[in-house]
Order: C-alpha cells, then sequence, then structure tokens
C-alpha cells in the first residue's frame, strides 16, 4: 500500500513540476491528451520514477559514499536529477512521458520533486508507531 501511495505522491510532484515551464521539463500525455491520459501518464511515470529511485537509486547512493561525505550530501541533487533524467529517458521510448531538456533544470526539477515528496510523505505516510 505505502508503494501505491509513493507512486501517486511521485505523479502529483512531477505533474506540478511540468506544469513550471522555467525547468524544461514536460509530461507528454498519450493521444488524446486529455485530462485522464494526463493523470494516467503522470501515475506510470511515478512509477518509473519510484522503481529506477529504488533500485538505481539505492546502487548508486551506496556507490557515491565517499562523496557524499566530501560534497556534505549535495551530491544527492545531482544523483537525484539523473534519476529524474533516467526515468525521462526510459520513457523516451515510447511517444509520451517525461521529457527533460536540460540536465541542471533536471536537477532543480528533482529538487522541487523531493521537497513535494518529503511533505506530502509526511503528511500522507505517517510512522508506524512502536509499542
Amino acid at each position: 500500500m505505502r508503494f501505491v501511495v509513493r507512486v501517486i505522491i511521485n505523479a502529483f510532484a512531477i505533474w506540478i513540476v511540468s506544469l513550471v515551464t522555467v525547468l524544461q521539463v514536460r509530461l507528454i500525455a498519450f493521444p488524446p491528451g486529455e485530462w485522464l491520459q494526463v493523470a494516467l501518464t503522470a501515475l506510470l511515470v511515478g512509477a518509473i520514477f519510484a522503481i529506477v529511485n529504488s533500485i538505481v537509486g539505492t546502487v548508486l547512493k551506496v556507490l557515491a559514499f565517499p562523496l557524499y561525505i566530501l560534497t556534505l550530501g549535495l551530491i544527492s541533487l545531482v544523483i537525484n536529477g539523473f534519476l529524474l533524467w533516467l526515468t525521462a529517458w526510459i520513457t523516451s521510448l515510447w511517444d509520451f512521458g517525461l521529457r527533460v531538456e536540460h540536465f541542471w533544470w533536471g536537477v532543480v526539477a528533482a529538487l522541487i520533486i523531493t521537497v513535494i515528496n518529503w511533505i506530502l510523505g509526511v503528511i500522507l505516510l505517517p510512522k508506524k508507531h512502536r509499542d
């Protein structure tokens, strides 16, 4: 159940970021592009982003541990931007999905997605109480 909520939160965050035109991150819905197709595309991209983040992101974060220490954690911005770019690359195999025009704008978009995920995660995914 937590994975489904995480995918919905990711989809919402990616949709919000795609509305900010300065970031040059676009969410391209499959035809005909009505609101239902946009929502389904956002959910699909959110699921792909969650899978990429949990598999590739975990490996990258373990391998980049020395860089976390050297950069005081700022490398996480670049890693999150790379994961968003990787998600865009995976979805570019279809005519719909996520498009990230420039890597550094993708890093900024990933930062915004992280903040939105954190805020909604605190609200919607409360920690289990220990007895």
